[in-house]
């Protein structure tokens, strides 16, 4: 088992992984990630997205893509954890753990203050998270603009 930073080669397999994730959360037909897109984003120049993968054997089961967030209370950055996935014959084996430790661990190392992520309320993995220590931010509810009416709000900045 090796956890690591996410290379090139990667980016099917990591591709393959995220729509294996979209089926998973049951909107397989939502997820449009292609290859090129994923390799753009990690391997910019500036990046913005960054990714680890989990790896048995030489083929990578899992994987963690995030992004750096500001608290603006804590006046320090912190990781945004976008998706993490391991394949369901590899749960229970310590990879999604060895993931979020790898993150937890950028997080001290950097001076980060916090490592978030969101997780669907009908997600068996909450127990997981919880037996971390993690909490549930139950006070806060998400918001999202997409599509149309995300460009109708942009259209009143024109």
């Amino acid at each position: 088992m090796t956890i690591r930073r996410v290379r090139p080669h990667d980016t099917e397999a990591v591709v393959a992984l995220v729509h294996a994730l979209a089926a998973y959360e049951k909107a397989p037909d939502e997820c449009h990630l292609t290859p090129d897109q994923l390799r753009a984003a990690l391997f910019a120049d500036k990046p913005a997205l960054y990714g680890h993968v989990a790896e048995i054997d030489g083929e990578v089961v899992g994987f963690a893509l995030w992004f750096l967030n500001f608290s603006t209370w804590r006046g320090v950055h912190g990781i945004y954890l976008e998706d993490l996935f391991v394949l369901p014959e590899h749960r229970g084996s310590g990879l999604g753990k060895a993931l979020l430790a790898t993150l937890a661990a950028e997080c001290v190392d950097r001076g980060y203050a916090r490592l978030e992520w969101w997780v669907l309320n009908w997600n068996p993995a909450r127990k997981f998270y919880e037996s971390l220590a993690a909490e549930a931010m139950d006070e806060w509810t998400v918001y999202r603009l997409t599509d149309d009416p995300l460009r109708a709000l942009a259209n009143e900045a024109r």
